[in-house]
Order: C-alpha cells, then sequence, then structure tokens
C-alpha cells in the first residue's frame, strides 16, 4: 500500500480589512486534520503563494491537538512551506485549503491558487477546503472550459456565522461568493459540523469540521486506492 500525500495550501496573509485585524490560517483547522492524517499514515506537505511561514490565528493551548501540533516536526516543516507556483499539485493525492481569514485575502484571488486547483481537479486529484479555505474554489476554470462551482455541492463558513465573527474585516461574503458562481450551498446552524462530499469535491463549513473532514479526505483517499 503505498503512502498517500495531502498538500496544505495555506495563507500568507497576516492581516486583513479596514481595521488590519490581525489573522492567518485558523490553528485548529490544520492542527486537527494533521492529527488525522497522522493517525491514518498520511503524509502531509505545505506550499503558501509567497513560501516561508505561514501565519497564523486562533490557537488555543486548552486543545490537546493544537499543543501537541505547537512546536511539533510537522509545524517545524510548514514554516519552510514551499512557494506555490514551484510546485506542482498534480503530484499529490489531493489538496487541502484549511481556513481562517487570510485566505479571504490573499488564497481568493492568487492567480496560482487558482491555476494549483485546476490543475489538481483535471489531474483527477481530491480537492478539499473548510470555513474560509473554500475562496481557493472561487473563479477558477476547468480546462473544458467550464467553472468549477457550477452545479457543485459545497460548504464554507456561512453568512450567519460571517455577522457574528467577522463581518467588517472581510471583503466580501464567503457564501454569497460561492452561490453567484453556481455552487449549490448548504450549511448547518452556527458553529455546528457540516461536511458536504461532492465526488472529489471535499468541503467543511466551520472549525468544528476541521477533523471530520480530514476522515472523510483519508475515506476518499482509500477508496481510490482500492
Amino acid at each position: 500500500m503505498s503512502v498517500k500525500h495531502v498538500l496544505f495550501i495555506l495563507t500568507n496573509a497576516a492581516e486583513i480589512g479596514p481595521n488590519k485585524r490581525a489573522t492567518g490560517y485558523f490553528f485548529p483547522e490544520v492542527a486537527h486534520p494533521v492529527e488525522v492524517f497522522e493517525h491514518a499514515g498520511v503524509a502531509v506537505e505545505y506550499a503558501s503563494p509567497l513560501g516561508g511561514t505561514p501565519p497564523h490565528d486562533g490557537y488555543d493551548e486548552n486543545d490537546p491537538a493544537q499543543r501537541a501540533f505547537l512546536g511539533s516536526p510537522a509545524m517545524r516543516r510548514m514554516a519552510h512551506s514551499r512557494k506555490l507556483s514551484e510546485v506542482d499539485v498534480a503530484n499529490y493525492d489531493a489538496i487541502f485549503f484549511p481556513g481562517g481569514l487570510g485566505p479571504m485575502a490573499d488564497i481568493a484571488t492568487d492567480p496560482d491558487v487558482k491555476r494549483a486547483v485546476a490543475r489538481a481537479w483535471d489531474a483527477g486529484k481530491i480537492v478539499a477546503a473548510v470555513c474560509h479555505g473554500p475562496a481557493a474554489l472561487l473563479g477558477v476554470t476547468l480546462a473544458d472550459g467550464t467553472p468549477l462551482l457550477r452545479g457543485r455541492q459545497l460548504t464554507s463558513f456561512s453568512n450567519e456565522e460571517e455577522a457574528g465573527y467577522a463581518e467588517a474585516d472581510v471583503p466580501f461574503k464567503l457564501e454569497d461568493a460561492l452561490r453567484e458562481e453556481g455552487a449549490a450551498y448548504s450549511a448547518a446552524a452556527v458553529w455546528q459540523e457540516k461536511v458536504v462530499v461532492d465526488g472529489r469535491l471535499l468541503t467543511g463549513q466551520n472549525p468544528a469540521s476541521g477533523a471530520p473532514l480530514a476522515q472523510a479526505i483519508v475515506a476518499a483517499l482509500n477508496g481510490a486506492q482500492q
């Protein structure tokens, strides 16, 4: 059985919005999936639009998974994330976009991100994202000229969640933007776990969905190798 590889694609944005709110990737949305992948024997590597150390937000020292990830070999590897334009995502079995507000500032519009998503999808790979991570899917056109999002079942951080969290900081509402590009969006109640699997597109709604989404990715990877 060959080892499966997941490429985390992370934000480089350390602040967002008119109030220059400090941000980055949301720490548990990396720590919890990494815990799941390591337990399942799935290898994790890291990239970001600019390379280097991605900023983070939302660390909770009371969470054992987050404490374990902080200072771990996996986090030390992430501090040297590869520049996305120098990575061929087709060499991985899946790509994964964690959330946090940072992706709304760079991942949402970065052309290398759009190329990476399209290449991964066209190469038959799994594409996954959680919370604000599905911003990566916006504006992606596939090799056959169709928008990736058209008719796709997915979820993300909801308008209702954003209203109580960062409405004044984000440049747009992610739920609205996904719907406008033709996605069949659905959401659970605020802050409740939700994962949507539509073929090779796997999405999670919010921080509570990070580990369950990673479990769904592992299941999809195992299915792909049978």
